[in-house]
């Protein structure tokens, strides 16, 4: 068993940017532990070319706003990341029934700007990365239990890869920060002793946001609807999709994603490659032949990922809801656990921008409770 000072769960933008803090403040005697093969959590960019690190689509979050997400960009000037406007220059498709043709209206000018990443959401995980000493980052571990023994903490993983196997491997620590959504850890980890009963129902009762969405996105080699001075953005009553933007990447592919308005549960009784083949209709009803052939078609469905939804998210909305606490106030859990993701964000539950809050406040209290330790 390995010994560590604090343990981090979660190898998505709020675990990596725990550990960046953590980093920055000297603490490099940490583990960080991901159940995923790789880094990101629900931060997922495909890239549409193997030998470009600029040509890729988000899967996942998209979009920041400088305007009022201060601290993310922030960061992402630190990082020396760069970024670009979302295209929504001209206009916008309205499609309300399978009785009327498709309306082309003046689109809406989006006011703060939305900003995206060039290389994607993934650039920003990357960069994070690379900026890390510890070497004790750990891919492919699912966290099954976390044990409180006297103040001693224990932290029981398996191999995500090995399906069939009951072994556990363990960590020792002092402090975990969990970069996870609450309702997951509530759901998927055995905490001993247990939790107060109130946080665990909070956690519980608190939505994963992007949990019951789903993304299709089409790349093509050119952005053709721009020449019909169409933006690309598009809403519709018929479906799948409810909602499509621009994807285009600057000095790469074209591309166009939506999110489904198929409910979780319908999707579930649908192949993917039937929501695929519902969704490339669409795109060809509203933008024309042009958008029969993309090069390439993604659909990634985040209420069937078990690293992000639960039972739950099928059948709740799906919204940025109150934070719930990060710890308990008292017992033997007060001040070991830290909540760290992105829904224990006060001003952005849920949001990329979220992550970087909750994250910060997260390893300030743990640097404060270092501090007055005796």
């Amino acid at each position: 068993m390995n010994n560590k000072k604090v343990a981090i769960i979660g190898g998505g933008l709020s675990g990596l940017y725990a550990a960046y803090l953590l980093e920055k403040h000297g603490i490099t005697d940490y583990v960080l532990l991901e159940a995923r093969t790789q880094l990101g959590g629900r931060i997922n960019s495909v890239s549409v070319d193997p030998n470009s690190n600029i040509d890729t689509v988000d899967l996942g979050p998209t979009w920041f706003w400088p305007d009022f997400q201060r601290q993310l960009d922030d960061l992402i000037t630190e990082l020396e990341l760069a970024r670009f406007t979302q295209y929504d220059t001209g206009n916008m498709l309205i499609e309300r029934s399978q009785h009327e043709a498709p309306i082309a209206t003046e689109g809406f000018m989006a006011s703060p700007e939305s900003v995206r990443l060039s290389g994607g959401m993934m650039a920003l995980i990357n960069k994070l990365r690379s900026h890390l000493k510890n070497q004790h980052i750990m891919l492919g571990k699912v966290v099954r239990k976390i044990q409180n023994l006297d103040g001693d903490i224990t932290i029981h993983y398996q191999e995500s890869q090995d399906k069939n196997t009951t072994k556990t491997d363990s960590v020792a620590v002092q402090h975990v920060l969990l970069a996870l959504p609450p309702r997951v850890i509530e759901n998927t980890i055995e905490f001993t002793p247990s939790l107060p009963t109130v946080l665990t129902n909070q956690w519980r009762n608190t939505a994963t946001w992007m949990a019951a969405h789903a993304k299709y996105v089409a790349v093509y080699d050119k952005p053709f609807w721009r020449d019909d001075g169409l933006s690309g953005s598009a809403q519709s009553r018929l479906g799948p999709m409810v909602e499509i933007h621009d994807a285009s990447m600057p000095n790469g592919s074209a591309a166009l994603f939506g999110f489904l308005g198929v409910p979780a549960t319908v999707r579930q009784q649908v192949t993917h490659d039937e929501l695929k083949s519902h969704c490339l209709n669409q795109l060809t009803r509203l933008f024309g032949e042009q958008a029969t052939n993309p090069k390439l078609t993604v659909l990634k469905d985040w209420a069937q990922d078990q690293y992000t939804a639960t039972q739950l998210d099928f059948n709740n909305i799906n919204e940025h809801g109150r934070a719930p606490e990060t710890t308990a106030n008292s017992g033997p859990w007060a001040g070991k656990i830290i909540g760290v993701g992105s829904e224990w964000s006060a001003q952005f539950p849920g949001y990329v921008a979220g992550a970087i809050e909750a994250a910060t406040d997260g390893v300030k209290a743990y640097i404060d409770l270092k501090r007055s330790a005796p």
